[in-house]
């Protein structure tokens, strides 16, 4: 496998926020978590990943144009924002969230007594973005490929899902010369560029043309997002 420039964000090393009906843990810097060693990597600004008691909500506002994308892992959620957009979301649907500045929206768990984990993703814009809020289905049965999940407004962002049998091998190719790569492992194990992964790991890549994998486990799950520098 090739060896492109790196850098690891573990999962065990994560920050996190807990409150007595809220849970998330921060790959980067998020609210008062500020530490050199997990500054954002190009424009991906935010990657948390969220447990929310029954019954409860979490309202969120974006200061910049941003891509959010929601993606539940365990239960479904409710997502509103300030667009009036209404929806309810289970595993294996991504909800893509064109904000604009200022605009706000909100997670709920709409059961009685059971937790939801979800993803949370903010892709920051230069430009302001025509406001719009899609659900993206993704084939979570579909095995052994990238199934694209998220393309950005001004194409210059790309998500793909995959999930693997163990060892079965794959290649990412960059689309845009000079993009930063960020890779999530949701569950399992892989080995990306050379490098071990395990559950909730992350890995971002510099100056990639092309990045190799393999799974390392069954039923193994990872999200790749390609972004501007």
């Amino acid at each position: 496998m090739t060896q492109n420039e790196a850098k690891i964000f573990l999962s065990a090393k994560r920050n996190k926020t807990e409150l007595s009906w809220f849970r998330s843990f921060h790959s980067f810097n998020f609210g008062n978590f500020q530490d050199p060693d997990k500054e954002h990597i190009g424009k991906l600004r935010v990657f948390n990943d969220n447990t929310l008691a029954a019954g409860s909500g979490m309202k969120m506002q974006v200061e910049k144009p941003t891509e959010v994308l929601i993606l539940p892992l365990v239960g479904g959620i409710e997502f509103k924002n300030s667009a009036g957009y209404h929806d309810f979301l289970e595993a294996g649907k991504v909800q893509v969230f064109s904000a604009d500045a200022s605009m706000e929206y909100e997670v709920l768990n709409p059961y009685e007594s059971e937790l939801i984990n979800y993803l949370e993703i903010w892709i920051e814009k230069e430009k302001t973005v025509r406001t719009s809020t899609i659900s993206v289905d993704i084939d979570i049965e579909k095995r052994n490929e990238l199934l694209p999940i998220f393309s950005s407004v001004h194409n210059d962002a790309f998500g793909y899902f995959g999930k693997y049998d163990g060892r079965e091998e794959g290649v990412f190719q960059v689309k845009n010369a000079g993009n930063y790569l960020y890779v999530f492992v949701i569950e399992g194990a892989f080995e990306v560029d050379n490098k071990l992964m395990e559950t909730r790991d992350g890995l971002a890549i510099w100056n990639a043309d092309e990045i190799e994998f393999e799974a390392l486990s069954n039923d193994a799950m990872l999200l790749i997002f390609e972004m501007p520098a």
